[in-house]
C-alpha cells in the first residue's frame, strides 16, 4: 500500500496568506513564504499554492511569490490560480513548481488538461475541483456540482463525471475541494471524496474541512483518499505536522517519514 500524504495549502491573495470559510469572509493571516518554510521544516510531505483571485480577477499568477516559496522548500510544490494556457503553466514550472494545478480554465477549456499532460507529463498536471452540494438532478446526478471562479460560478457539471473526464484527458492527480466544508474545521466531505476515489484510478487529495487529526484519519481510511490537505489547523497553530503524523501512525495508517531540512 502506498503511503498517505499530508499536504498543506497556501491560499494567497495580493501576495499575502489568506483563509476563508466556504470561500467567503477571506482574511489575510500572514506571509506565505514564511509559512511554507515553517511547514517544510516540520516535515510536510507536499505544498500547494493557490493564487485565489487570479482567475476571478482575470490576471496572471504572481510568479515572484512562486519563486520565493520554491527557494524555501525542497518537497513537491504545486501551483494553481490563473493558469489558462500551456505557456502559463510552463512559466510556473520554470519559477520552481513541480506541478501545476488547473481549475477554472480547465472547466472552460478541457483540452488544456490534455495539452499540459502532453507537454509536461501527467505527473505534473493536477486537476483541482471546487465542488458544491446541490439537489440531485438529471444534469447533476451525484448531487455535487463543479463551481469555478473562486466559488462564484456554477457550471451545471457533475463533479463525479468531471473527475472521470479529467483523468481521461491526462490529469495525473485530483484535488477535491468541498466548498461546503472549506474552512469549517468540521471534517472532510467523506461522501464526495469516496465517490470520486471509487470513480478514478489516479490519486485523490481530499480538501476542505480538516480541523482535527481524527478528520484526517477518517478521510484517509473511510474515503480512502491518497492524501489529506490541511490549512486552518496549521495556519492558526492548532497543530503541527509532526503531531498529525504521530497520530496517523498510532492509527495504523502508513504515511511518509518526516522529512524537512
Amino acid at each position: 500500500m502506498l503511503s498517505k500524504r499530508i499536504i498543506s495549502c497556501l491560499d494567497v491573495r495580493d501576495g499575502k496568506l489568506a483563509k476563508s470559510i466556504k470561500f467567503v469572509d477571506t482574511k489575510d493571516i500572514g506571509d506565505p513564504v514564511e509559512k511554507a518554510r515553517e511547514y517544510y521544516l516540520q516535515g510536510l510531505d507536499e505544498l500547494v499554492f493557490y493564487d485565489i483571485t487570479a482567475s476571478s480577477d482575470n490576471r496572471n499568477i504572481m510568479l515572484n511569490v512562486v519563486s520565493e516559496v520554491a527557494e524555501q522548500v525542497f518537497i513537491p510544490f504545486s501551483v494553481g490560480g490563473g493558469l489558462r494556457s500551456v505557456s502559463d503553466c510552463a512559466k510556473v514550472l520554470l519559477a520552481g513548481a513541480e506541478k501545476v494545478n488547473v481549475n477554472s480554465a480547465a472547466v472552460k477549456n478541457p483540452q488544456l488538461i490534455n495539452d499540459c499532460s502532453k507537454a509536461f507529463g501527467a505527473q505534473c498536471v493536477v486537476l483541482s475541483m471546487d465542488v458544491k452540494q446541490v439537489e440531485k438532478s438529471k444534469k447533476i446526478p451525484s448531487g455535487y456540482e463543479i463551481v469555478i471562479n473562486g466559488g462564484r460560478t456554477y457550471m451545471g457539471l457533475d463533479a463525479i463525471e468531471w473527475a472521470k473526464r479529467g483523468q481521461d484527458l491526462g490529469a495525473g492527480e485530483l484535488v477535491v475541494n468541498s466548498i461546503d466544508a472549506d474552512g469549517t474545521k468540521n471534517g472532510y466531505e467523506i461522501n464526495l471524496t469516496k465517490q470520486i476515489v471509487d470513480a478514478v484510478s489516479i490519486p485523490v487529495i481530499a480538501s476542505g474541512g480538516g480541523g482535527k487529526v481524527e478528520h484526517l484519519a477518517q478521510v484517509l481510511t473511510v474515503a480512502n483518499a491518497d492524501a489529506a490537505l490541511v490549512a486552518s489547523m496549521l495556519h492558526y497553530g492548532e497543530c503541527k505536522v509532526l503531531d498529525i503524523k504521530k497520530y496517523l501512525i498510532s492509527q495504523g495508517i502508513k504515511i511518509r517519514k518526516t522529512g524537512g531540512a
